[in-house]
C-alpha cells in the first residue's frame, strides 16, 4: 500500500505538469485552430529563463519564476503578432510549418547562447524531505501539485468570471459570432498566446528542479501534451486538465507495476483506447 500511495502521488505530480502544458496548448488551438508545435520550445525557454534569472541575476526562486512567466508570455505574444497573425489567411499547412520553424529557431538559439549541457536547478524546496501518510516526498513535489492546482483554479475563474475570459471562450466556440459581438480578435489572440506561454514557463519552473534543464527538455513533454489534448478533446480546458492527470497516473502506476521501460509508450496506448471508445475525446470542443 505504501508503494501504491507513493506512485499515486508521483502520478499527481507528473499529471500536474502535463495538465499545465496541455492547457496552454489547448487554449491556442481553441482560438486559432493552430497546433502550436513550438509550445514545447516555450516550455524549454521557461526552464532556462528561471534558471538564468536565479544564477546570473541572483533572483529568488519565486521572483525568477515570475520573470520567466513574463518573458515567455512575451515571446508567445511576439510569435502570434509576427508569425501566426501574418499567416491567418494562408493555407493551414503554413501555420504548422511556421510552428516547427519557431521550435527549431528557439532550440538553436538556446544552444548557441548556453550550449547543450544538462543543468540542474536548485531551489529552497529541492532538498527538504517530507514524510506524509506513509510516503516520502520532497517539498518541491508538493509545491508542484499545490502550485499547479492553484494555477488551474485561477485560470478557470479567469475564463468564467471575467469579461476578457468570456471573450476567449466566445472566440473558441464561435469565432464569427464573437466578431459580430464586437470582440477584438487581435487582443484576444495576443492574450491567449501570453497565457499559453506563461503556463508553459510556469510548468517548467516548478518541474525543472526535480529534472534537468537542457535544450531538448520540451520534446517529450509537448508530445505527451498533444496526446492529452486529443484525449481530452481538442480545445477543451477541462479535457486538458483531466487528460493530464489520467496520463500522469497511468504512467506512474504503469512504470511501477508493469515496467519502467514502457512508461512512455503508455501515453499512446491510452490514446488508442480512449479514441476507440470516444473518437472526439473525453470532452467535445467548446465544453469549457
Amino acid at each position: 500500500m505504501d508503494v501504491l500511495a507513493q506512485q499515486l502521488f508521483n502520478g499527481l505530480t507528473i499529471g500536474s505538469v502535463y495538465s499545465l502544458v496541455a492547457l496552454g496548448l489547448t487554449l491556442v488551438y481553441g482560438i486559432l485552430h493552430v497546433p502550436n508545435f513550438a509550445h514545447g520550445a516555450l516550455y524549454m525557454v521557461g526552464g532556462y529563463a528561471t534558471l538564468m534569472s536565479m544564477t546570473l541575476l541572483g533572483m529568488p526562486y519565486f521572483v525568477a519564476m515570475l520573470a520567466a512567466v513574463l518573458v515567455v508570455g512575451g515571446i508567445g505574444v511576439l510569435m502570434e503578432r509576427l508569425v501566426f497573425n501574418q499567416l491567418r489567411d494562408s493555407p493551414p499547412i503554413h501555420d504548422k510549418i511556421a510552428a516547427i520553424g519557431l521550435l527549431l529557431f528557439l532550440e538553436t538559439l538556446i544552444r548557441v547562447i548556453w550550449g547543450a549541457d544538462y543543468r540542474s536547478m536548485t531551489t529552497p524546496f529541492s532538498e527538504n524531505i517530507v514524510s506524509l501518510l506513509g510516503i516520502t516526498v520532497t517539498s518541491q513535489r508538493i509545491l508542484i501539485v499545490v502550485a499547479a492546482i492553484i494555477a488551474m483554479i485561477v485560470l478557470q475563474l479567469f475564463l468564467k468570471k471575467t469579461m476578457v475570459g468570456a471573450s476567449i471562450i466566445a472566440m473558441s466556440q464561435d469565432r464569427e459570432g464573437a466578431f459580430l459581438q464586437g470582440i477584438n480578435a487581435n487582443r484576444v489572440a495576443m492574450l491567449t498566446f501570453f497565457i499559453s506561454g506563461g503556463l508553459a514557463a510556469f510548468a517548467a519552473a516548478i518541474n525543472a528542479p526535480i529534472n534537468l534543464v537542457y535544450p531538448d527538455m520540451g520534446h517529450l513533454v509537448i508530445l505527451k501534451a498533444f496526446v492529452i489534448v486529443i484525449i481530452g478533446g481538442m480545445g477543451s480546458v477541462p479535457g486538458a486538465i483531466l487528460g493530464g492527470y489520467i496520463l500522469g497516473f497511468s504512467e506512474s502506476l504503469g512504470a511501477t507495476f508493469i515496467s519502467a521501460e514502457y512508461s512512455d509508450i503508455i501515453a499512446f496506448v491510452l490514446l488508442v483506447i480512449i479514441l476507440t471508445v470516444k473518437p472526439q475525446g473525453l470532452f467535445a470542443k467548446g465544453a469549457h
